[in-house]
């Protein structure tokens, strides 16, 4: 089985979130980052199907030279071997696009994204690669089976939960419930070690098309102040939902 896992490089959602040139540009000083976390989840994932049915792993990512860090951190999990398609990533159809071109020349029977990274949350890369390969597309995907070239996925959905079959090639992005975040593997040595002989490939993006354009980016407004009524103080209550809060 020849498994692809897509990774996002995501700020810490501890870090301080700053904009630069006129608000139009993120700033990454001091920012530290890390793997999108359900790309984790999706990577375990693979890990285990490499444990247990000898799955070849490759990771890949676009993104400039910083992002290396966290592909060999993805081969010190378990990875076989990392790509990262050196091109400041644009928008959601450039980076699908991007990823779909060197999927083209591979031969891989699953590919794994995440539901939607943690920065911009826009969901909009996993849904787009599947359509450009023209291959199944299981989202929400919170639980996934192998058996030959046959697959079994269950994903979350309004009320419930839906259990779907496909066979090879096939794409799912992964949530939280395809592993458990105690499940998560945490490098140890050597891992670490192994990671720096694994190979990391650099190749240029093929050619993009952007289809849309950060105008500015803009902080959420301060929440306003509260006012603490007392439990027994009901009159006062009802006034302030009435009269200044309005939804009575």
């Amino acid at each position: 089985m020849n498994i692809l896992v897509c990774i996002s490089n995501v700020p810490d959602t501890t870090s301080k979130i700053n904009f630069v040139e006129n608000d139009t540009q993120f700033d990454t000083q001091g920012v530290q980052f890390i793997i999108n976390p359900n790309d984790e989840f999706g990577l375990t994932r693979a890990v285990w199907l490499q444990q247990k049915q000898g799955a070849k792993i490759t990771v890949l990512t676009v993104g400039d030279a910083s992002c290396e860090p966290i592909l060999r951190k993805c081969l010190a999990i378990g990875a076989d071997q990392a790509v990262r398609i050196d091109a400041v990533p644009t928008d959601g159809f450039s980076v699908a696009q991007a990823i779909a071109a060197y999927a083209q020349t591979q031969n891989f029977d699953l590919i794994i994204t995440g539901r939607e990274s943690i920065d911009y949350n826009g969901g909009m890369v996993p849904g787009m690669l599947a359509g450009i390969l023209d291959i199944p597309y299981v989202t929400n995907c919170n639980g996934l089976e192998i058996s030959g070239t046959d697959a079994t996925a269950t994903r979350e959905i309004d009320g419930g939960i839906e259990k779907v079959s496909a066979s090879f090639p096939l794409l799912i992005a992964a949530q939280k419930g395809l592993v458990e975040e105690e499940d998560l593997i945490i490098p140890n040595m050597r891992g670490i070690m192994q990671a720096r002989k694994k190979p990391l490939e650099v190749i240029p993006p093929a050619e993009e098309t952007v289809q849309t354009q950060t105008v500015r980016f803009e902080k959420p407004q301060p929440k306003g102040a509260v006012k603490l009524v007392d439990p027994d103080d009901l009159d006062t209550l009802i006034d302030l939902l009435q009269n200044e809060a309005k939804v009575l």
